[in-house]
């Protein structure tokens, strides 16, 4: 019986080797490049601080961090290198995007589980380092984050954010926290979990909110909000960190508000459309926000699906047929409303962005792929960078808001969010010039993370036509 056992071994040891190479999951799948060192040379740098590009360069990247870089006449690869000549390309920071999800719009009301195809996703459109705005999913974003971050996983980092901290809703997959004991119970529990973010949402009262903000930053980890019941100008003297899609849900100039009540996202809307971007109200909101140090996230992408005569946007192929089509319905319907608020509501958020950024806001980036779908994961990002520039940012301006900017709000700009000498080698490899043409910023090849390049069109083909399964 020894005899046998000991002659089956190895044949034991094949299948097991043979399953893990035949793991569609494994990140190994999906990588190009992955050597002690590498050597990216003749590319264009364009750095994330809005600095102007450089031409002609080389970047030599050692165990995952940028060893070397400067103009290849003087450069030289070192002689072990990997060396790959990247002329005719442009090299951006990995994005650092703040308002992702690993969920999707599959039915009324409810949203799917794409946690492995978005995370793919993300990583092809450039995504490197990201947080989840919001948790539908528990304990599954936390152990995907663990994953990524062991090798296991192809995907960005992943800052995961805990369970909506949320008062009484009609939300099916949301909690509802009534008390501040109540919200301080959720952020103990979540953050016991691995959560390294919160995020609180429309129906939240002040009292609770205050609490969920003392215990998170007890714990060191921040706040954000896509608020309604609780104004921007409250949140900020409770402590809030940051709020979500840009000005747009501020229910600060409603003029029946409430106290601890949603007067209706309808109506908030309403009130910002109408609102001069220049006046003094506005102003002194922004003032606080800034004073205050309250980081705003841009999510143009979002609203843009549901703002008549808009383009279609990007990525819908890697859609199920059916969840494509649903889209389609829905933009129709979008199209034919000939008094929708986000004519107006758009570009005047687009305007306040703006101006918040000129006054010394920190003004960072995502995209929220929810409302009725048409936001897919990496497409979506891309697709923000250009409408950055659309709000009336300069191309470099915008890629600073997605990769610099995110970093500065997590703390982590001494490792990612620009590219120097020194930083993670987390670097997006793309055809063209986004310097100038923001759009070369969709013609991406490779995604380098922590050194790793990740090959854009296996990462996609491996999902196409498949997203809103899995």
């Amino acid at each position: 019986m020894k005899r046998l056992a000991l002659c089956t071994l190895p044949f034991a040891l094949t299948v097991v080797a043979f399953a893990q190479q035949a793991n569609p999951n494994a990140a190994s799948n999906f990588i190009s490049v992955n050597a002690p060192v590498v050597a990216l040379t003749h590319v264009r740098v364009v750095d994330g601080t809005g600095a102007a590009p450089r031409e002609d360069q080389t970047i030599v990247i050692r165990d995952g961090n940028i060893a070397a870089l400067g103009d290849s006449a003087r450069t030289t690869a070192p002689a072990n290198a990997t060396t790959i000549d990247l002329s005719g390309r442009s090299i951006i920071p990995g994005l650092v995007m703040l308002h992702e999800h690993l969920y999707y719009p599959t039915g009324p009301g409810i949203y799917g589980n794409v946690a492995i195809s978005f995370s793919r996703l993300y990583l092809a459109g450039g995504v490197t380092t990201m947080r989840t705005g919001g948790n539908v999913n528990g304990i599954e974003d936390i152990n995907l984050s663990l994953r990524i971050a062991a090798g296991e996983f192809a995907g960005p980092d992943i800052d995961a954010t805990a369970p909506y901290v949320n008062g009484e809703n009609t939300f099916l997959q949301m909690h509802a926290v009534r008390t501040p004991d109540e919200a301080r119970a959720h952020i103990v529990y979540w953050a016991g979990q691995g959560a390294t973010s919160v995020k609180a949402y429309m129906q939240i009262s002040r009292a609770a909110l205050k609490a969920a903000i003392n215990e998170a930053h007890a714990r060191h980890l921040k706040v954000t909000g896509h608020l309604c019941s609780v104004t921007y100008s409250e949140a900020a003297d409770l402590g809030i960190d940051n709020l979500e899609h840009g000005f747009m849900p501020a229910t600060d100039f409603v003029s029946d508000k409430q106290p601890d009540v949603c007067p209706g996202q309808a109506k908030g809307q309403q009130t910002i459309a109408a609102l001069d971007e220049n006046g003094a109200p506005i102003k002194t909101l922004m003032r606080k926000l800034i004073d205050k140090h309250v980081a705003l996230t841009s999510t143009l992408t979002v609203f843009e699906t549901f703002t008549p005569g808009t383009p279609l946007p990007p990525g819908l192929d890697v859609l199920t047929p059916s969840l494509k089509d649903a889209f389609l319905r829905a933009r129709e319907r979008a199209n034919g409303n000939p008094s929708s608020v986000y004519r107006a509501l758009l570009p005047k958020d687009m305007k306040l962005e703006r101006n918040f950024a000129r006054a010394g806001g920190l003004l960072v980036a995502g995209t929220d792929p929810t409302g009725s779908g048409g936001v897919v994961a990496g497409f979506s990002n891309q697709r923000q960078l250009e409408l950055l520039v659309e709000a009336g940012f300069t191309p470099l301006e915008a890629i600073g808001i997605g990769t610099l900017n995110g970093a500065k709000y997590l703390g982590r700009e001494g490792r990612i969010g620009s590219i120097s000498v020194g930083k993670q080698a987390d670097l997006v490899v793309v055809h063209g010039n986004p310097a100038t043409t923001i759009s070369d910023v969709r013609n991406v090849e490779t995604v380098f993370k922590k050194g790793v390049g990740f090959d854009h069109n296996k990462l996609l083909a491996s999902v196409s036509g498949q997203v809103g399964i899995w």
